[in-house]
This record gives C-alpha cells, sequence and structure tokens, in this order.
C-alpha cells in the first residue's frame, strides 16, 4: 500500500463516538474531512494509508489508517503502531475527540525499510547508452548488454557471459528486392564486337558482404531493323561496374533474307556474389553472337525495347 503525506492537513474532531472495532469514522462536516487529508487524493481500493491519531497525546491516544474516504465518512484500519490490534481493534471514543494527521514509528520503519530495498535495486548506472538491456550473468547477478547496430535482432547463446548476443537476422533469406526497368529504345549496331549498352540498369546496397545477389534479367522488344544481314544472331551481357557476370543468348531472327524481323524477348538468372556493403551497380549490354567467319556475316542493326517493350532487372539480395 502507499503511504501519503500533506504539510497542510488541518486537524478535526469525531462527529460520532466510536467503538473498538468500528472500521468507519464520520467527521462534522466535507469540508472537514477534505481538509484533514491536506489536498491528498485516495485512490480506490483502499490502497492508500493516510495516518491520523484519534484523541493525540491523550492515554486514550490511537493511531489509525485512512484508507478511503466518502464524503464525511472515512474508512479507517484500527489500532496501528502498538495501540491496538492493527486492523483489527484499537480504543473507544467518544463523540468531539481530536483527529491529527501523524507521522509514527510505523512510517519510519517503513522508511528505512525502504531504503534497504532502493540500495539492492539495480543501478541506473549499469547502463550508459541507449539501447543497453540489463540481462544477468548468474542469479540475483545483473550485468549490461551493449546496445547492437542497426538490424541485428537479440539472439540466446549459452556461450557468452549474459546468455545473450546481438547477431543478424538470419530468419529469412531474401533481404531486400530492387527492380530496374527501361522502355527506351535503342538502335544497337552489330556490325563490331563492341559491346553497346541497351540503358537497363538497377543499383542494390547490400547488407552485408557475404550476402549473393540473385539477378533476374529480361530484355524486352528486340527487333532485327531492316537491310541487317540474313544470319542475324546477338547475345546479351550482365555486368556489374565493368566486371562481367553472365552472358546469355539474345534472339536469333534468322529471316533469310535483309527484311526486318522480331525475336521478341530474351531473359536468363545468375547469381552474384559482390562481396561488399557499398551500392552496386549491375547493367546490360548486347552484342553479336559471334565475329564473322565460316560464311556467317553478321552486319547490320538490331533495335531493343521496341514498340511497347519494356525490359526489367530484378536484384535480389539473399542470404547464403
Amino acid at each position: 500500500m502507499t503511504r501519503e503525506y500533506s504539510s497542510i492537513s488541518v486537524e478535526t474532531t469525531l462527529n460520532s463516538g466510536i467503538n473498538t472495532t468500528a472500521t468507519t469514522m464520520t467527521v462534522p462536516s466535507v469540508a472537514a474531512a477534505t481538509a484533514l487529508l491536506g489536498g491528498i487524493t485516495l485512490d480506490p481500493g483502499n490502497v492508500d494509508i493516510f495516518t491520523v491519531a484519534i484523541d493525540h497525546d491523550t492515554v486514550n491516544e490511537e493511531i489509525v489508517f485512512i484508507t478511503g474516504v466518502s464524503g464525511d465518512t472515512f474508512t479507517i484500519s484500527r489500532g496501528q503502531a502498538g495501540t491496538g490490534t492493527p486492523g483489527v481493534s484499537g480504543i473507544t471514543h467518544s463523540a468531539g475527540a481530536s483527529i491529527k494527521h501523524v507521522m509514527t514509528s510505523s512510517d519510519l520503519i517503513y522508511f528505512r525499510d525502504g531504503v534497504g530495498v532502493a540500495d539492492a535495486a539495480i543501478p541506473k548506472s549499469l547502463v550508459t547508452t541507449k539501447g543497453d538491456l540489463v540481462t544477468a550473468t548468474a542469479s540475483a547477478t545483473p550485468a549490461r548488454l551493449g546496445v547492437g547496430t542497426n538490424g541485428q535482432i537479440l539472439i540466446a547463446d549459452s556461450t557468452t557471459a549474459t546468455g545473450l548476443k546481438w547477431g543478424a537476422d538470419v530468419s529469412g533469406k531474401v533481404v531486400q528486392v530492387v527492380r530496374g526497368s527501361t522502355s527506351t529504345i535503342v538502335v544497337a549496331s552489330i556490325s563490331t564486337d563492341t559491346p553497346v549498352s541497351t540503358t537497363l540498369s538497377a543499383t542494390i546496397t547490400p547488407t552485408s558482404a557475404s550476402n549473393n545477389i540473385l539477378i533476374f534479367v529480361n530484355q524486352s522488344g528486340i527487333y532485327k531493323a531492316p537491310g541487317s544481314t540474313a544470319d542475324f544472331m546477338l547475345r546479351f551481357l550482365v555486368k556489374r561496374g565493368a566486371t562481367q557476370v553472365g552472358t546469355f543468348a539474345g534472339s536469333t531472327t534468322y529471316t533469310g533474307d535483309t527484311t526486318g524481323g522480331s525475336g521478341g524477348d530474351a531473359g536468363a538468372t545468375f547469381i552474384d556474389s559482390p562481396g561488399t556493403t557499398s551500392a552496386t551497380t549491375y547493367t546490360t549490354e548486347v552484342i553479336r553472337t559471334i565475329a564473322n567467319s565460316g560464311g556467317i556475316n553478321q552486319t547490320g542493326f538490331c533495335y531493343l525495347q521496341w514498340l511497347t517493350g519494356e525490359s526489367t532487372l530484378l536484384l535480389m539480395e539473399v542470404r547464403p
């Protein structure tokens, strides 16, 4: 129970006498009851204590705890601090007996014991940083676990002093997904062995250097330009920066002559290990499949993202 105190309590009197076991007492008015409490509000449920003496400084003095109030009537617990049987019985008092808010030996014992409890409490100085946790190294042995880094989770680990540690979240495989796309029409020459950018790119920033990047690429709207050679074969390069990480066959739009023709879409899937936590950009380039030789003569142009074509590059960071 919570003990309440007031420095402005005003003494009052009993409005009518009480016997040794009465559990309520009445004062002359509601105003008198309010003044005796001195601004204190007692919570409902008899969970607070407000100490008073009835017939104080006389042979009939009795210490009682006021635990509730309704109008001009108090609920009381009798015989406190050696003046009766605590909570059971006290002394008979007549109408007009004085009632005064007091501090008793019971209050001093309460304070003393409270200091002991406080001394045994965990000191605030144990935690030093925002996000610190209070843990334990053994029974009744509190300890500090310093805050982890962003994105880490708390993991039980019996090999550590506190039985806990911060670590990476390994509850799932896919960490993040990034999508890049382009609908820009590209006219690419296939007359040389120099790769041409498709304008398709996507950038991802891995959360761990040990994670892999799963790459899904789809090149759309591939079209053989009129006037290009009959032997028309393409391949696409997937690059991380300047490093090639994959290649796949594009479109074989063999028309048998130099007329234009659509080769549709081409796609592939790769997995890459960039080994970094820095922003990493992936791109695609187009190039003819093989150099002119053996009767194959690949010259001319191709269109990419032709008409309504949209090429896409999907990057997934995954844990190994």
